[in-house]
């Protein structure tokens, strides 16, 4: 293919081009690298991350047919693409939009890390591992129907849009309220964002998947849904079981307990257990402490 041979010609003469640069060109790589990176960042955040690492495959295919000169699946490749362009911007265009909007926002910079806004406190921890099972399980037991999000690395903010904000902490009486029948908030799913609630009443696309149970209603599907086009984790209680699920990469888990809950949630979200051995430790010493004024009582 053309394009394959021009990199190579290029790569055979960069010691003669070397020789012709100048401060223009430095500031011009660095220009177009950070554009890049800018776009990489952003792409991480939505579901063209997935899109790019299948076109990265394809293009390594498409090397290796280069190389081993098979004409036909040349031939053929140079005809598609001329397609391929326009497809995926058809594809892309509620990302594409999306990022000429951050383009406008004055605060597109945090976006991409360089601000550093992004503090510790506010990531999805233990005690937010902790405040979430103890309300699903809660609501479990009523059969309170609940349908929570957590955001990972692709953002949800296009599904925030349908629902009110809230932005709280997360705690287990928050979400207890916020699903409490005939309560305004308690149609749709609310969605977390380290370890704050940031919106409710949010709409979901429903699952297609016909593998699914036929006893399974909207919520179920609508969690399964999300989880098939984002790599959110979806936690959902149901309404008329009280049992717990949890839906991932499409996958739904069903009949879970509070540790299983727990872990499932730790080993999704990478946490490294350390701040749960920090909160082991803390009660150890608790539990110490009262041992002691026992024994002196």
């Amino acid at each position: 293919m053309q394009w394959v041979d021009s990199v190579s010609e290029y790569l055979k003469n960069v010691k003669i081009y070397a020789n012709t640069v100048d401060l223009y060109d430095v500031l011009e790589i660095l220009i177009i690298a950070f554009l890049v990176y800018y776009i990489l960042a952003w792409m991480k955040t939505t579901r063209s991350w997935r899109m790019l690492k299948g076109l990265v495959v394809i293009c390594l295919f498409l090397v290796v047919v280069n190389a081993m000169n098979m004409t036909n699946i040349i031939w053929i490749t140079e005809n598609v693409l001329t397609f391929a362009v326009t497809a995926i911007i058809v594809v892309l265009q509620p990302e594409l939009r999306q990022a000429l909007e951050q383009l406008g926002e004055k605060n597109f910079l945090p976006s991409i890390g360089f601000s550093g806004s992004h503090k510790a406190e506010d990531a999805f921890s233990e005690k937010s591992v902790n405040e979430i099972t103890k309300a699903c399980v809660e609501m479990g037991k009523v059969k309170t129907g609940a349908l929570i999000v957590i955001e990972r690395k692709e953002s949800l903010k296009d599904y925030e849009r349908t629902g009110i904000e809230v932005d709280g902490i997360i705690t287990s009486q928050l979400l207890i309220n916020i699903f409490e029948h005939n309560t305004p908030l308690h149609d749709g799913a609310v969605i977390v964002r380290g370890n704050r609630v940031t919106y409710a009443t949010c709409y979901l696309p429903l699952s297609d998947n016909l593998d699914l149970s036929k006893d399974l209603g909207t919520r179920h599907r609508a969690g399964v849904g999300v989880s098939e086009v984002t790599d959110s984790l979806t936690l959902i209680v149901s309404e008329e079981t009280g049992g717990i699920s949890m839906a991932y990469e499409g996958e739904l888990v069903r009949h879970l307990n509070a540790e299983s809950l727990k872990e499932k949630m730790r080993q999704i979200m990478n946490m490294n257990g350390e701040e749960d051995a920090k909160g082991r430790h803390r009660r150890k010493g608790k539990d110490k402490k009262k041992g002691g004024k026992k024994a002196a009582e």
